[in-house]
């Protein structure tokens, strides 16, 4: 199903980053989460630090996630200029957030904060798992089932509109969220409200 942004408040991007792109990136954040795995066993590092990434995420729980990964930091600013010519508006990189999904993992029917206002999820690869999303803006509506291939966005209002997953049946599933707000005169939010991307949650200004 073709989707109209301006009409629809989603849009899906096919092919928005190569193969080549998004299976390495998809092969280094696996490797990423067992290397954090085993520095947590060893207690080499903390159980409490995010550096590497965290198992703490209350949203999904007990699911490897990393907020503002340098690679997927470099996605968010790679992918924006495509992005603003989707919503024809200029934009300002907040944060990405990345979750490698295992099997059972739900994604509960939410909208996003202040910070996301404009979202992305880019499907990195693995099994597919469709995201439901409601573009009525309405709450409690039935969703629209967009399901994405590898390299695919979709392109969303996530303050706005209410999205989930069903409970996923498939092994591994590497998804990217890219969050950003519109451009303007009183933009104090960029970011996310740290120095500059790459920086963790708690680094702010």
């Amino acid at each position: 199903m073709k989707y109209n942004y301006k009409k629809d408040k989603i849009a899906v991007i096919k092919k928005a980053i190569n193969l080549d792109l998004a299976n390495f990136i998809y092969n280094y954040f696996l490797i990423k989460r067992q290397v954090a795995q085993t520095m947590f066993e060893t207690k080499y590092i903390s159980l409490l630090t995010e550096d590497f990434g965290h198992w703490r995420d209350k949203q999904v729980p007990n699911t490897y996630s990393h907020y503002a990964d340098t690679a997927m930091e470099t996605l968010l600013l790679s992918v924006q200029p495509t992005l603003e010519k989707i919503v024809k508006h200029k934009l300002v990189p907040n944060y990405s957030y990345a979750r490698i999904y295992k099997q059972g993992d739900v994604l509960e029917r939410h909208k996003d904060r202040y910070s996301c206002e404009i979202s992305v999820t880019l499907n990195l690869g693995g099994d597919p798992w469709p995201i439901f999303i409601d573009k009525t803006g309405k709450e409690n509506q039935k969703g629209n089932k967009v399901t994405l291939k590898q390299g695919d966005m979709l392109v969303y209002k996530g303050q706005e509109l209410e999205h989930w997953r069903d409970p996923f049946v498939g092994q591994d599933c590497v998804q990217v969220f890219l969050h950003y707000n519109k451009h303007n005169k009183n933009n104090n939010n960029i970011f996310d409200g740290r120095l500059h991307v790459g920086l963790p949650s708690w680094f702010r200004k």
